[in-house]
């Protein structure tokens, strides 16, 4: 059956909230600052020699080079400042998986941050098996002052799960721009935990695409609400934290009762002055299992703008946008695919009344489809068996034959209004970044055999669309550069 709501005035952005930013895809090169960095010297190392390489420091535009090999007395960074398109590269040779691996240590966490900036970490393999101490894979440590432009790509990092609190990346200090990329987080104690759990070290205007969070104990990711912006050590007065075209999936091994987590869970933003007007836009993601069966696949506040992305989870919830620091504010949930034992959708404790919560286009499957929201409309809804009526294939599993293209019987087709949505990134583009040329519900645009992307706990392949800004998917170039 169909569901529909209201078409409000505030859907023709009236109220001075309703703001949409530019439709043009940001890439990795933008955040990170790295765009035009070909390094003017290159140092080539070894697990015998590199620590001596990396103090005093490196400057700006060196690629210090790791051959293969095991590296046991971890990779410090304090002090270390490339420059704007000048960046300091740090990488293993360019396979998967990586060959330059790092071995848990005692006494530290094994990629430690302070005080640095303009800095690229690649093509490492970061390894916490043996671990006897908690120590994290890769940390922006408490005791420096900032961490910024840091772009960490093609990392291997995995079985820091001595404890639910053992993370696989971390920030501690106040860190922006970041672009965390084409990695792959493995049984984590935490994936990945951006910000302090008092709302202070905060993260903001960062990029994490094409990653792969699976098997973590606690939270795949969980992004800190934030008490201010700290503008005075040039973290930016405004700006994005983009989520998108990543997997994030919960295994056996995930805590449950007390210590159950969401998959992906996002605190809000400054709640007055510099910052306040921040979204988080998450789209194109792949989220599947949380089998705690009391926490949802996605949980957030603030302003979220959620679309594009598919969902399933026979276990429980998907997505809960509801109170945890504060509450929801401006939300916009739109064109996914959703199939849950539990609640599909819902949006509850969204008391300011300054801000609405819009829910339209989705297709979603699940015993209670859709609840609350200010606007709902022009969605799809039914039970989590009906599923099988509109989608190929959504009782498989990922890589196993899970498919939630729609099936070439007409019955996702339907027009979608998207006044007050446009200018999102990619807001035009379906779940495989394909030009919604037709309208239909949930996150494919298009039905019968799906031409992209056969869904599996993987990282989701980057097809160009998002990495260069251009459709071409042309990487020749990025041999001697930063993507």
């Amino acid at each position: 059956m169909r569901a529909g709501g209201i078409w409000r005035a505030a859907l023709g952005c009236a109220l001075s909230l309703c703001v949409a930013p530019h439709a043009r895809a940001t890439t990795a090169a933008e955040v990170g600052g790295c765009e035009g960095t070909i390094p003017s010297t290159i140092i080539d190392a070894n697990p015998g020699n590199y620590r001596s390489l990396l103090d005093p420091g490196l400057a700006p535009g060196t690629l210090l080079r790791l051959a293969a090999g095991i590296y046991p007395d971890g990779l410090p960074f304090n002090g270390h400042h490339g420059a704007e398109n000048d960046c300091i590269i740090v990488e293993g040779p360019d396979v998967w998986p990586p060959t330059a691996r790092f071995t848990v240590r005692t006494c530290c966490n094994t990629v430690s941050i302070q005080d640095s900036s303009y800095l690229v970490i690649r093509n490492l393999e970061i390894d916490g098996t043996g671990d006897t101490v908690s120590a994290d894979g890769v940390k922006a440590e408490t005791g420096g002052n900032l961490a910024h432009h840091i772009t960490l790509e093609n990392l291997f990092i995995h079985h820091h799960d001595l404890s639910q609190q053992t993370v696989c990346i971390s920030t501690k200090i106040p860190a922006w721009n970041w672009v965390i990329r084409n990695n792959v987080l493995d049984t984590c104690g935490t994936g990945a935990y951006l910000g302090n759990s008092d709302g202070e070290q905060e993260l903001v205007n960062s990029l994490i695409e094409h990653n792969l969070f699976v098997n973590s104990v606690g939270y795949n990711m969980q992004v800190k609400h934030q008490n201010g912006r700290n503008t005075g050590i040039g973290m930016p007065a405004s700006g994005r934290t983009i989520i998108r075209h990543n997997v994030f999936s919960k295994g056996t091994n995930s805590s449950g009762g007390a210590d159950a987590r969401p998959n992906l869970l996002l605190g809000h933003w400054p709640l007055t002055g510099a910052g306040s007007d921040d979204d988080y836009l998450v789209y194109g993601n792949l989220f599947y299992g949380n089998p705690t069966g009391n926490e949802p696949l996605f949980q957030g506040e603030g302003n979220v703008i959620f679309y594009d992305n598919l969902l399933v989870n026979t276990a429980g919830a998907a997505v809960r946008l509801q109170a945890h620091e504060d509450q929801p504010r401006r939300v916009r949930v739109f064109q996914n695919t959703v199939v849950a034992d539990d609640v599909g959708i819902s949006v509850t404790n969204a008391d300011d009344t300054n801000y609405e919560q819009w829910i339209i286009g989705n297709a979603v499957f699940a015993n209670s489809p859709i609840l609350g929201g200010t606007t709902e409309m022009e969605n799809l809804v039914g039970t989590e068996a009906a599923a099988a009526t509109y989608l190929t294939a959504p009782a498989g599993t990922p890589g196993g034959g899970l498919d939630l293209f729609p099936l070439a019987n007409g019955l996702l087709q339907g027009s979608v209004t998207t006044t007050g949505l446009e200018g999102y990134e990619d807001w035009d583009r379906d779940f495989n970044g394909t030009v919604r040329s037709l309208d239909y519900r949930g996150g494919y645009a298009g039905q019968g055999t799906n031409p992209g992307w056969a869904l599996a706990l993987e990282r989701k392949p980057d097809t160009g669309l998002f990495a260069d800004g251009f459709e071409s998917g042309d990487t020749s170039a990025w041999s001697a550069a930063v993507p």
